[in-house]
């Protein structure tokens, strides 16, 4: 490992916006989220492998009335989203260090108001499907955390993961399932927020159409 992984594995270990296996908050604060960490009844919003955190981040700062949450395993990339995030003087958003197969061990039933996935890994090879962050596994612990209401999100620039996803939903008779496969020419665009990831930039100058869609939680 090199040093500067090392660096950052230490500087987080010492951040209050992370939350890591080690901290004697960790798995200590199920349904406890609001009272112990963020210290308010505000709505809390989870973004499932959040990578560097930028799309966390910039929901943070639109809606500083929100509480939000980056998850993912690479404390790299945590480093980088907690770094934007106290840059920001940002105390509404923290970064969770934990496998997504684990999340229904962190959270509690109906602890989560929202669910951001951007841009995930499709795993394209038919032997993943079950690693994918869309496919029914994952749905169904996602679905435990969230609120009857809440609304689970996709963005994504790949377009087998999308119709994959619009069809395990449909499938699965999702509930007021919105949909686009180009956010950008449509009457969706609200749901951009204005806030572009450095993958999401990378595709649109390619002129990739960025897919999305969400649905509510019954």
């Amino acid at each position: 490992m090199g040093r500067s992984k090392l660096a950052k594995f230490a500087a987080i270990a010492e951040r209050e916006n992370v939350v890591e296996p080690g901290d004697e908050l960790y798995g200590q604060l199920v349904g406890r989220w609001a009272e112990l960490h963020f210290e308010n009844k505000n709505p809390i919003v989870l973004e499932v492998g959040c990578g560097r955190g930028e799309y966390t981040v910039g929901m943070a700062q639109l809606y500083p009335e929100k509480n939000f949450i980056g998850s993912d395993i690479k404390g790299a990339r945590l480093w980088k989203g907690s770094t934007l995030a106290e840059e920001g003087s940002l105390t509404n958003v923290t970064f969770l260090r934990t496998f997504i197969e684990n999340i229904t061990e962190n959270f509690a039933e109906d602890e989560i108001d929202e669910i951001w996935i951007t841009f995930p890994d499709p795993r394209p090879r038919d032997r993943d499907i079950k690693r994918r962050l869309t496919s029914p596994r994952f749905l169904d612990l996602y679905e435990q955390i969230v609120k009857p209401g809440g609304i689970i999100h996709l963005k994504t620039d790949n377009g087998p993961l999308y119709e994959y996803t619009l069809e395990v939903l449909q499938e699965r008779q999702a509930k007021n399932l919105i949909y686009t496969p180009d956010l950008y020419n449509s009457d969706l665009q609200e749901h951009t927020m204005g806030i572009y990831t450095t993958y999401e930039k990378r595709y649109l100058a390619e002129g990739v159409p960025i897919k999305y869609l969400q649905y509510t939680v019954n």
